[in-house]
């Protein structure tokens, strides 16, 4: 009898858990912190949790929950982490998932072992070791929680006397009351961070290297995305495009009258950000916008159109690294953020490793990585069967070349996919890998 290994009890950790015991494959989960959540669980003592205490979902809960598990109704259409790390408890408390969970268990090391999986562990209070052997090792440790820095940095950063945080490790605005913030992106992290600053500031600089779009929560009283399961989204994808240009224009006007930069990038040719407060407060003074930063000194900040700030925190909101310390590098190369895996899941080169949830979609990862994970249990279950290696790595040459064409060249497109499409990519992948295992 088979026995998988799921590393992480997060959002994708415990749906991949529903769907091998649902399938009745013996497993064994290991998750880092005492709770289930992962990055979803405000303060996790697993110590890798980006979540600050404002934070909601930028996706309605219609679209982010799972197909075997609705969403309650009372939640409000976009919930807070709290909300979410609630949701989370009741899914594993309803398909008794507690039990077969390894809490405040790290993995160190995953090895191939004679055509098994070696997984060691380490117990986080004792320290205590263990090694178990495993036909598969599922990894769903997220992708939010190993901070990416500035390469290259801002010059003389070094030299500067305030504070430098990322982030990840940003909880709450009244450190920063009555100071001087710089806030550097304009990603979700980036927008929210800097309306929350801007409240308790003396001045709050949101500084970018290039502009994007800001998408609002709700338009015309309907929340946006679900426009993903409208008509515009069986649409051509340039009819997509502008016709959410359109939407947008109409709703909101031109970024340009609220001080941003426009966008050098069509809507959907970049991870949305999405804020309704943003706006607002740039409209309000609150926010000054600036280009990308080029120097520091002991006190002051210097943007490429020659302008000099006094600073005193500066808040990087630049992303983060796809990492897995317990892999060795040689089992998956990770350079660029470029993971090499057929249909975002399986290694080529690594038979029995899969990745669950390790896509940045337009739309939620939640429902995409139970749909993963189903896909995987049928091959643990040889009800499908994978094409050969040249297939799976040409597929992946596809992939890459199609979101080149598509997307702003960055580290955080790479793994990036659209939700409804994936759904039917993974459809078709099911039925030929079915007709393979016959």
């Amino acid at each position: 009898m088979q026995k998988v290994c799921v590393i992480g009890a997060g959002s994708s950790g415990i749906t991949a858990c529903q769907v091998l015991a649902e399938r009745g494959i013996d497993y064994d989960c290991f998750e880092l912190g005492s709770e289930v959540g992962g990055n979803w669980r405000y303060m996790n003592d697993n110590g890798q949790s980006s979540a600050y205490r404002s934070l909601h979902i930028n996706t309605s809960r219609q679209i982010m929950e799972y197909a075997s598990f609705p969403m309650s109704e009372e939640y409000p259409v976009y919930p807070s982490h709290s909300h979410i790390a609630r949701y989370f408890d009741e899914f594993v408390d309803n398909f008794r998932l507690r039990p077969s969970i390894r809490f405040r268990t790290e993995v160190v090391e995953v090895v191939p072992s004679a055509g098994r999986w070696a997984v060691t562990s380490r117990n986080r209070d004792t320290d205590d070791r263990a090694t178990d052997v495993y036909d598969a090792v599922l990894v769903a440790n997220g992708h939010h929680w190993k901070p990416r820095w500035p390469h290259p940095g801002i010059a003389g950063a070094s030299d500067f006397e305030g504070t430098q945080i990322h982030s990840h490790d940003y909880r709450t605005p009244e450190p920063y009351a009555d100071r001087n913030v710089l806030v550097v992106g304009i990603g979700n992290s980036a927008c929210d961070i800097a309306v929350e600053t801007s409240r308790v500031s003396r001045r709050t600089f949101l500084a970018m290297r290039r502009g994007a779009h800001i998408l609002p929560k709700f338009l015309f009283g309907t929340p946006t995305d679900h426009l993903t399961h409208s008509w515009l989204s069986r649409a051509p994808l340039a009819v997509q495009d502008r016709g959410l240009q359109f939407l947008l224009r109409l709703s909101r006007g031109r970024l340009t009258d609220y001080g941003l930069p426009t966008p050098a990038h069509r809507v959907l040719a970049a991870h949305p950000t999405i804020s309704d407060d943003l706006l607002s407060r740039l409209g309000h003074g609150d926010i000054t916008v600036k280009p990308a930063p080029t120097h520091a000194d002991a006190s002051h900040v210097s943007f490429e159109d020659g302008t000099s700030e006094e600073i005193d925190a500066i808040v990087y909101c630049t992303g983060y690294d796809i990492a897995f310390p317990f892999l060795d590098d040689q089992l998956i190369n990770l350079t660029d953020n470029d993971p090499a895996l057929y249909r975002r899941v399986v290694s080529p080169d690594q038979p029995g490793l899969y990745f669950i949830g390790l896509i940045q979609p337009l739309g939620a990862i939640m429902p995409l990585a139970e749909v993963q994970s189903h896909w995987v249990a049928d091959l643990l279950q040889g009800r499908c069967a994978l094409p050969e290696r040249e297939a799976m790595l040409e597929e992946i040459r596809g992939f890459r070349s199609r979101t080149a064409r598509r997307y702003v060249a960055s580290t955080r497109h790479t793994i990036q996919v659209d939700a409804q499409a994936y759904v039917k990519e993974l459809a078709k992948e099911r039925k030929r890998g079915r007709s393979l295992a016959r």
